[in-house]
């Protein structure tokens, strides 16, 4: 069976970000292929989908790499954040459906009482998933599909520090989903301008890791249509 090279961008993808493959290292296809288990074919069609997402560059000489980001291009994308997340926010007012307002409503549920307990490696992924779905609700796939790129590229390039009230982060969540309830855009877009802006003063640029570490062994790429190996992402 043919592995779908989205299956193998993926793995790669998330391999890049958790810092697996260092900044600046090569990424030849017979390695790659070895390391998930599939054929070039698919490694070749996911370095060219890594290259054009800004996680990969093919240099003179040396093939595809892992990019090096400057600090002004990390400081590019969280304000291109701001500006497309309320934009989300907004459209998600006249297109969410009932089904997003349930999983919204549950996230924040969830997120505040994990807050109350301090389990902060939950919240992590809660956060994740909420402003995930709080995408997938603006029914714009240009749109989710930007916004999915630029959450990865951050998680790369960013650590994140927890809020120092997070059950306030969770209560403006909250009232966020309130706004996109209601339809009102206007006010989940402010609302989630005034979340992003303090959201990005808990971010701290990644330091490269030192050289020489050694690469963990990967497990073999799912046949399924499914997203593979995904990291978990960190607001």
């Amino acid at each position: 069976m043919r592995i779908p090279a989205h299956s193998v961008c993926t793995a790669i993808r998330d391999d890049i970000v958790s810092g697996v493959y260092e900044r600046g290292s090569r990424l030849t296809e017979e390695l790659l292929a070895r390391r998930y288990g599939v054929s070039r074919v698919p490694v070749r069609e996911a370095l060219r989908t890594l290259e054009s997402e800004g996680f990969v560059v093919t240099r003179r000489h040396a093939g595809a790499c892992v990019a090096e980001p400057t600090a002004q291009e990390a400081a590019d994308l969280l304000e291109v954040r701001m500006l497309l997340e309320p934009l989300g926010a907004a459209r998600a007012a006249h297109r969410r459906t009932e089904a997003h307002l349930k999983v919204l409503r549950g996230l924040v549920r969830l997120g505040q009482e994990r807050a109350r307990r301090g389990e902060s490696d939950d919240l992590r992924s809660l956060a994740g998933w909420f402003h995930e779905t709080l995408a997938q609700a603006s029914g714009s796939p240009g749109l989710i599909a930007l916004l999915t790129q630029l959450r990865h590229k951050i998680a790369w390039m960013y650590a994140v520090e927890q809020p120092a009230r997070p059950v306030d982060s969770w209560a403006e969540r909250g009232a966020i989903v309130d706004a996109v309830a209601r339809g009102d855009a206007e006010r989940a877009r402010a609302l989630t301008a005034q979340y992003a802006e303090r959201a990005t003063g808990t971010h701290r640029l990644r330091r490269p890791h030192p050289p020489g570490r050694r690469i963990a062994p990967a497990p073999r790429v799912s046949t399924s249509q499914h997203d593979v190996n995904i990291a978990g992402v960190r607001y």
